[in-house]
């Protein structure tokens, strides 16, 4: 098992005396500048001059600021924006304002595994990516908990660049769950993996198949949306809550064996084979020249199409319908 790190194993005092700056007011960006803030650090939000999160941040007690000029106040810059915006901001507004000393930060690794932004050899360059959505990393802080993170170390001028990832990653609340050092090149080409062929793109695409093919079957849509999209959620719970043996302990014997000897029929070797060209393409780039094409293009016309192609699918009509009868959603 790797070495976990927790609050002990930080040293808080290296960011006493330093600004911090949040580039971004999102789901993470919002969750970092608050438990940062609270946790007695220096915290500077940067956001453009038109951005509807400046009275959000400035509401909540934060200093705002334009970002160039956050990034020329702040000894610590953390870019939390979408991987698609960093290149251009980091370019007009933050790299003009960099300094010696400086440590430049991201909590996903994409534009500096793929050579998107290359950073001033001067500043320390490091990660802090939280497990976990930014509304998560805020509710378990204010709880006295946190999520688990990953840090890691890409660049490493000043010789603490470990230290100032552990002590800010402790300052969102990790240090309270759990710290996992890994690489920028581990932590993007996993978490690419991930969502791509698991948890976006594979169940997405199994959950539609398995509704498809119960209605050609001549099954009510409603029946097809509870039996392969609805429950799904329970049994993620369970895995969430206990693994693998937890859910199958808590599902029917039938239910069991009926993992046992469907999964692999459908989940074949040629899949398997398809995920690892997949994760070839994440590891050669290719998948990352395509994305950032799609986003140089003007409009970014076929994922727009794709996405508005999608929402139009049946079972996103009748999961709407269904779920105005389950009262314990939030709405």
């Amino acid at each position: 098992m790797a070495k976990m790190y927790y609050d002990k194993d930080s040293n808080p005092e290296i960011l006493k005396d330093k600004v911090i700056a949040i580039i971004g007011y999102g789901s993470q960006g919002h969750a970092h500048a608050l438990n940062l803030h609270e946790s007695g650090y220096n915290v500077i939000v940067g956001l453009k001059p038109d951005s509807s999160s400046r009275a959000k941040a400035e509401a909540a007690g934060l200093k705002v600021t334009d970002t160039d000029k956050a990034a020329k106040a702040g000894d610590l810059i953390m870019i939390l924006v979408p991987d698609e915006k960093q290149a251009d901001i980091f370019k007009s507004d933050i790299e003009p304002n960099m300094e010696k000393g400086d440590v430049l930060m991201f909590a996903h690794g994409f534009n500096i595994n793929y050579n998107q932004i290359v950073a001033p050899d001067f500043t320390d360059v490091i990660m802090v990516a939280p497990k976990g959505p930014g509304h998560t990393v805020r509710s378990q802080y204010e709880e006295g908990r946190g999520v688990p993170s990953l840090i890691a170390v890409y660049q490493d001028a000043s010789g603490k660049a470990k230290e100032y990832a552990m002590a800010y990653a402790c300052g969102i609340g990790a240090g309270r769950a759990g710290i996992l050092e890994t690489t920028f090149r581990e932590e993007t080409e996993t978490d690419l993996f991930g969502e791509q062929a698991v948890l976006c793109g594979g169940v997405t695409e199994l959950m539609k198949a398995g509704f498809e093919v119960l209605i050609e079957a001549g099954y009510q849509p409603e029946s097809a949306y509870f039996e392969c999209i609805h429950e799904m959620k329970l049994i993620i719970d369970l895995i969430n809550e206990g693994g693998f043996g937890y859910m199958r302990y808590s599902i029917s014997d039938t239910a069991e064996y009926g993992d046992y000897v469907t999964g692999r029929k459908i989940i074949t070797e040629e899949t398997r084979n398809t995920m690892r060209k997949v994760l070839s393409d994440i590891q050669d780039g290719t998948f990352a020249a395509n994305w950032i094409a799609e986003n140089k293009a003007g409009g970014r016309a076929r994922f727009l199409a794709t996405r508005r192609k999608e929402s139009e699918h049946q079972l996103e009509a009748v999961g709407a319908e269904l779920r105005k009868m389950m009262s314990w959603l939030k709405k």
